[in-house]
């Protein structure tokens, strides 16, 4: 079920997804598409130059991983979102979307889909499943 679907227009080429705890600046993406760590996800995305499309779903955690056509999955692990919402944003902090509840506070799976996996992305899908205790 899509939560969320907004258009971002951001100042820097790496997005952030995740806990709204702190800014991410130590991940670093290098060649990769999206880099993760315990609370966080940046993506490289299209900067200034066009509105990146976000899409963000909550599913059961069986379907999680699935996405439309002409998406690459670039993250599949789990974030621990402490206050149960997830923060999309860039990473300099100008632009920032935070999502209403999501599920409890605490560790969800999360998959990263986007439609250029090889260079700045321009579409953005995030799926949320909780992980069972």
């Amino acid at each position: 079920m899509q939560i969320a679907g907004l258009d971002l227009y951001l100042d820097h080429p790496v997005m952030a997804l995740g806990s709204g705890e702190w800014n991410p600046t130590t991940l670093a993406l290098q060649d990769r598409p999206a880099a993760g760590c315990e609370t966080h996800v940046v993506v490289r995305v299209q900067a200034q130059v066009t509105l990146v499309k976000v899409r963000v779903f909550v599913e059961d955690i069986t379907s999680v991983g699935t996405t439309q056509d002409g998406f690459t999955t670039v993250f599949d692990g789990s974030l621990l979102l402490a206050d149960g919402r997830l923060v999309v944003g860039d990473v300099i902090g100008q632009s920032r979307f935070t999502t209403n509840l999501v599920g409890r506070p605490g560790r969800h799976r999360v998959t990263v889909a986007v439609d250029n996996p090889l260079g700045p992305a321009r579409a953005v899908d995030i799926t949320l499943g909780q992980i069972p205790l």
